[in-house]
């Protein structure tokens, strides 16, 4: 069957659905997160400074990027429960090439960042293979991505020491370079999400993959593409917390999914498929750091703090819900 591309003029409905946003949209993140802000600094007296945003900017690159990765696979109408394990498979792989093998800090580096786009792939061409749900797949690699990370630290951190300590070193009104790289993988991810014959299939593919289909297009590909890219956005996330940490823990990432993809819903992006935006996972990004920082300021206890956070992503999937349906409607 001939491969027939989609023209402007069939993107546009894509656009207005799909990764176009409507400035409404970027206001009302805006003004939550506004309102967040103010609410704390009001509520503790340390909150509104300098170093209360350094420190939030500063921790959460890994976040960022994983947020990333996950519009992408929320966009194609599939979801990714193994990239908190996977981060710790890429951790754990770095500290065998170091301290087991003697490699160098980049070699390292890309080691781990491949052995996670792997563990992407995986899921991806299980998921599509095999035509399972990728939220199934992913909880098997979850599974041998965790266990994998255990045997290679023989279930202990390994301390790698200041290797990679220059990614979270300040450099310039207090931001690290990890923060200045994650912002930098936001802008490519939307320009590409939203200028690219690319990112026009995956919004496709998301609203309907059968139709994508009979115009010629193979969405298999594709959606394995955006879970190895999942998998190598995990590994960079794991450099960024190894940087943090200047060690490997073969426990971290533990539940990082769950922020993941609260940050990404509550930004926007449509559990369904079909439609995202990266620069509204940023302010997802923001809205549940601030949240998280702003809740320990105050005192919050860690069972309030989770019931407050849950409330929060509840709201986030009905507000989506509701904007599913009342699409619908209109179409």
């Amino acid at each position: 069957m001939k491969t027939t591309p989609l023209n402007n003029q069939d993107a546009a409905p894509v656009r207005r659905s799909g990764t176009y946003f409507g400035l409404g949209t970027y206001l009302g993140l805006a003004g939550a997160l506004l309102a967040m802000i103010v609410l704390f600094s009001f509520l503790s007296s340390h909150f509104w400074s300098y170093g209360t945003f350094s420190t939030l900017a500063n921790q959460i690159p890994d976040l960022m990027v994983l947020a990333v990765g996950m519009t992408f696979v929320l966009i194609i109408g599939g979801i990714d429960l193994s990239v908190g394990s996977v981060l710790a498979l890429a951790a754990s792989t770095v500290s065998v090439a170091i301290l087991g093998w003697g490699w160098g800090v980049l070699p390292s580096a890309l080691l781990g960042m491949a052995v996670a786009a792997l563990a992407g792939s995986i899921t991806g061409g299980v998921t599509v293979a095999w035509r399972i749900p990728s939220f199934i797949v992913s909880l098997g690699v979850l599974e041998m991505a965790r266990g994998l990370a255990y045997q290679f630290t023989d279930s202990r951190t390994a301390y790698i020491g200041d290797a990679y300590a220059w990614f979270s070193n300040p450099v310039a009104f207090g931001v690290s370079p990890a923060f200045i790289i994650a912002l930098l993988v936001i802008v490519l991810a939307q320009l590409v999400l939203t200028r690219t014959v690319f990112g026009r299939y995956l919004i496709g593919i998301g609203t309907n993959e059968e139709a994508v289909r009979l115009a010629g297009i193979d969405p298999r590909p594709y959606k394995v593409l955006v879970f190895a890219l999942m998998g190598l956005l995990a590994g960079l996330a794991a450099l960024f917390q190894i940087s943090r940490l200047e060690a490997a823990d073969p426990n971290a990432g533990s539940g990082l999914e769950l922020q993941v993809i609260a940050a990404v819903v509550i930004g926007g992006t449509s559990l369904m498929g079909g439609r995202g935006s990266v620069i509204s996972t940023f302010f997802g990004v923001l809205i549940i750091s601030v949240l998280a920082a702003g809740l320990a300021q105050i005192g919050a206890s860690e069972p309030t703090k989770r019931i407050i956070t849950g409330a929060v992503i509840v709201i986030a999937v009905v507000l989506d819900t509701y904007r599913s349906r009342r699409a619908g409607r209109r179409n």
